[in-house]
């Protein structure tokens, strides 16, 4: 499967009034295109300074960051991004927020509106599209992020804890959602949390990382079928592998690729 994503070598320091701060040491991993990775670790690991960095939001101290083997200098179009906060405009509707993703450059021609129409059905907001953020669940409008993500048609959606701020109901059937549009769109997501089950319940592979400075130490594969059904053995074994490898990054584990500690 080709590369999608190449992360070679990546540090990042920041400066502080205390100080260097160093945010990320010596990362390099490779995502397939049309992989659902996961990226899970403890808070402070550097999960969003690297998921910023894919984005184009930031910039590696050293090393670099390739998509189809072009080096990443700034955003664009071909990555999407869905924040853990909505960070939807309140004075826009559901269907004015979602057609923000287009108006750079702006669009007023008719299948940019059946564009938008497409993603309202796409994310399960009909009947809502002439409705205001405050109007509007928590899960509600974290559909109207990944709609706005998706309005540009990226071949990457990057997402930054996008369900942290939902109760556990609405997230798992967010996480049905998400991966029914997966399915449909093919696009390679890269989905940062700090929850294990979460991560094991969409990933196709599990990137763990330590903290002090932000590491990868471990690369898991998720052999589980989908639907994943969270009490079965294997789930609970891949979420013991991970737990592991968070409270003892020294621990071997057979399935593990990873040679960065």
């Amino acid at each position: 499967m080709a590369r999608k994503i190449t992360v070679d070598g990546v540090s990042k320091q920041y400066e502080s009034p205390d100080g260097t701060v160093q945010a990320l040491s010596d990362v390099s991993i490779t995502v397939p295109a049309g992989e659902f990775c996961c990226l899970v670790g403890p808070s402070g690991c550097g999960k969003t300074t690297l998921l910023r960095m894919i984005a184009g939001l930031d910039t590696p101290t050293r090393g670099a960051i390739r998509l189809d083997g072009e080096p990443v200098t700034e955003p664009g179009l071909d990555r999407g991004m869905v924040f853990q906060e909505y960070a939807l405009f309140p004075w826009r509707t559901v269907r004015e927020n979602i057609r923000f993703g287009l108006e750079r450059p702006a669009c007023d021609c008719r299948d940019c509106a059946a564009q938008v129409e497409e993603l309202v059905e796409l994310v399960g907001l009909s009947g809502f599209e002439n409705s205001y953020p405050s109007a509007l669940s928590g899960g509600m409008k974290q559909r109207v992020g990944i709609a706005r993500a998706l309005a540009v048609d990226p071949e990457i959606l990057l997402m930054d804890e996008p369900f942290g701020s939902v109760d556990a109901r609405t997230r798992d059937r967010l996480h049905g959602e998400l991966l029914d549009i997966w399915a449909e769109t093919q696009q390679t997501v890269v989905f940062v949390t700090h929850d294990i089950d979460e991560a094991v319940t969409l990933g196709d592979r599990v990137l763990v990382m330590d903290s002090d400075p932000g590491t990868v130490q471990a690369r898991i594969p998720i052999d589980c079928p989908r639907p994943r059904e969270r009490t079965s053995p294997a789930f609970v074994d891949q979420v013991a592998r991970i737990r592991a490898k968070l409270g003892d990054p020294s621990i071997e584990d057979s399935g593990d690729t990873t040679t960065q500690k």
